[in-house]
C-alpha cells in the first residue's frame, strides 16, 4: 500500500510541476491549488496508513486552509518561499476541490471490506 501511495505522491509532484507548460494561467493555479490538497492528503495516509478518507481529506483540507492564511501572517522570508507570500481567497475553493476529489477517488478504489469514513 506504501509504495502506490509513493508513487502517486511521485505522480502528484510531476502533474504539479508539469502544469505551468502543458495549461498555464488561471488554469494551472487552480489545478495546482488542488494538487496541492492532494498531495497532503497522500501524505497523510502515508503517515497514518489507516485513516478514513474523511478524516485524511478533513486534515488535509485544513493544513491546506492554514497554509493559506499562513499568508496573510509577517512570516519570515524564507516562509514565504515554502509556503507562499500572498493570500487568494479563491485558492480556498480549489483545496476543498482538491480534498473532495481525494475522498471520491480514495472510497471509489478502495479495497472491498475495509471500514467505510
Amino acid at each position: 500500500m506504501r509504495f502506490r501511495i509513493l508513487a502517486l505522491v511521485a505522480a502528484t509532484v510531476v502533474a504539479g510541476l508539469g502544469l505551468p507548460a502543458l495549461t498555464g494561467g488561471a488554469v494551472a493555479d487552480a489545478l495546482g491549488d488542488a494538487l496541492y490538497t492532494t498531495l497532503l492528503y497522500l501524505l497523510v495516509l502515508l503517515a497514518v496508513p489507516r485513516a478514513r478518507p474523511l478524516a485524511a481529506a478533513g486534515l488535509a483540507l485544513g493544513l491546506s486552509f492554514a497554509v493559506e492564511f499562513l499568508q496573510l501572517a509577517r512570516i519570515p522570508p524564507v516562509l514565504r518561499i515554502v509556503l507562499g507570500s500572498t493570500f487568494n481567497a479563491p485558492d480556498l475553493l480549489w483545496y476543498a476541490v482538491g480534498a473532495a476529489s481525494c475522498l471520491l477517488v480514495h472510497r471509489r478504489f478502495r479495497r472491498p471490506g475495509t471500514v467505510r469514513g
